[in-house]
């Protein structure tokens, strides 16, 4: 006899069956979620820097999804004008100089008796800084061969050069110490060697405010667009952030911030009004200069470790930050509290000076992680390591790069988190890298004494993601 299934059944098993296709689709989506993190306004904003126009996009599809439009096909393009310009647009330039990563070399630039701690390229790429734990920081001419421009011995050194800033205009350049004294240096002047007080004079900036002659460090320092300030995180008593006026030669603006050393400081974007800070307590703070009563504009919370060093992407609202948990994380302000969450996760004993990353501690996340991104695969042990976005006007801040305790630099795509190129060279710690703003050229420098300096490939080829290369293989 056979069996015939009534109207009520039927709409049963219908039901069961939207229910698990809805289930299924929702885990997709997830699963497409986890793929792509960063599906909102932070992928569209990199998308539009760095995205080829509308029309060239158009008239030359990729022939697989998802990939750039190749070189070639771009200039044809152009030539043909199909963009309306007669150039290619900003976003264009951006498309097309993304792919050519600096992954090529290395290249010594020097090699010095002492680990190096910081380095950085000038704002227009002409000058690149190189502060060294021996006393000397070293100003190289990048358009001339990397010829040693100034030898600074720094002044009253402590332990080393924990920090160095260029003035926008380049003309003067500011050294921190595990003292409470900036020195400040006018690196125009003709000399090539900088011996403090003896050729030339380091004007000591007294940070301390005569507090209680309480002697504390100074972990980092940077200049204000207008070089009319300094802002420097410390860890004094109250574990400040103190803003520097350079015009009335005094600190004017001291900020109870944190309840640990503050490791790293930025100004927010050119206006200077908004300071970002990060600290051993876990947390990155947001400081609202016009609205200050004492208190953070907000907190941002996600790290399981201190925080070695933060970046500002500069349009005032996101900024990245490497913590000791093996993370680098990508923040939007408007998403921050207004009060920051405690939550105890050591039950291990941990020093990051001296041991490795425990490995069950990897497995952990903060329940109340404000993040947008979270990128991992360098390590940050040892020392403040630190990380970047990738410049505007090559590459649209499409990357971040960091360096690494096993001697690497890395780089991430940041709207996928994908790993596109590990840069191997060094034998000990990166603690520093700079991505030059114009060219495809980066330099590390590493605790094994030597500054090294990579550039693209130059064959075009599309950045593949590191975990999906078929065999382990070294840059050189």
């Amino acid at each position: 006899m056979g069996y015939s299934m009534s109207r009520l059944e039927i709409d049963s098993e219908m039901r069961d069956k939207r229910q698990i296709t809805d289930g299924a689709r929702t885990r997709e989506r997830r699963h497409e979620q986890q793929l792509s993190p960063l599906d909102h306004e932070i992928a569209h904003q990199t998308k539009f820097r760095s995205a080829p126009s509308e029309m060239i996009r158009k008239v030359t599809p990729s022939k697989q999804k998802n990939l750039p439009i190749s070189t070639v096909a771009m200039l044809s393009a152009r030539e043909a004008n199909y963009s309306g310009k007669g150039r290619f647009s900003k976003a264009d330039s951006c498309h097309v100089l993304s792919r050519y990563l600096p992954v090529h070399g290395p290249c010594c630039v020097d090699t010095m008796e002492s680990k190096a701690y910081v380095s950085q390229f000038s704002p227009d790429g002409t000058l690149f800084v190189a502060g060294f734990q021996g006393s000397h920081i070293r100003i190289y001419n990048v358009d001339n061969g990397w010829k040693v421009q100034k030898n600074i011995l720094a002044k009253s050194l402590r332990w080393t050069v924990t920090d160095t800033a260029l003035s926008l205009d380049q003309r003067y350049l500011v050294y921190s110490s595990m003292s409470p004294v900036v020195h400040i240096v006018n690196v125009t002047t003709a000399s090539t060697e900088s011996y403090a007080n003896i050729n030339e004079i380091h004007d000591g900036l007294d940070f301390s405010l005569d507090y209680d002659n309480h002697e504390f460090s100074i972990f980092s320092v940077k200049f204000s667009t207008d070089g009319r300030e300094l802002v420097a995180g410390t860890n004094d008593n109250d574990y400040a952030v103190y803003v520097y006026d350079l015009e009335a030669n005094k600190a004017n603006l001291r900020i109870p911030a944190h309840s640990c050393d503050v490791n790293t400081v930025s100004f927010a974007d050119e206006t200077g009004h908004v300071i970002y800070s990060g600290s051993d307590d876990k947390l990155c703070k947001v400081w609202d200069r016009r609205c200050f009563n004492a208190r953070a504009a907000g907190v941002l919370t996600g790290h399981l470790e201190g925080i070695t060093f933060l970046d500002s992407r500069g349009d005032g609202r996101c900024l990245i930050s490497n913590g000791k948990d093996q993370t680098t994380k990508l923040w939007d302000i408007r998403k921050m509290s207004s009060n920051s969450t405690s939550v105890q996760f050591r039950s291990y004993e941990w020093d990051y000076r001296w041991d490795d990353y425990p490995s069950r501690a990897r497995k952990l996340k903060h329940p109340c992680d404000q993040s947008l991104a979270t990128y991992r695969g360098h390590s940050v042990l040892r020392t403040l390591i630190r990380c970047y976005f990738s410049p505007a006007y090559s590459t649209g801040q499409k990357y971040i790069y960091t360096g690494s305790h096993d001697g690497s630099v890395y780089i991430y795509d940041v709207v996928t988190g994908a790993q596109v190129a590990k840069l191997e060279y060094h034998n000990s710690t990166v603690r520093d890298c700079s991505w030059h703003p114009y060219y495809p050229m980066l330099v590390s420098s590493s605790w094994d004494c030597k500054i090294a300096r990579w550039e693209f490939p130059g064959n075009g080829k599309v950045p593949v993601p590191a975990q999906k290369k078929t065999q382990r293989r070294r840059v050189y």
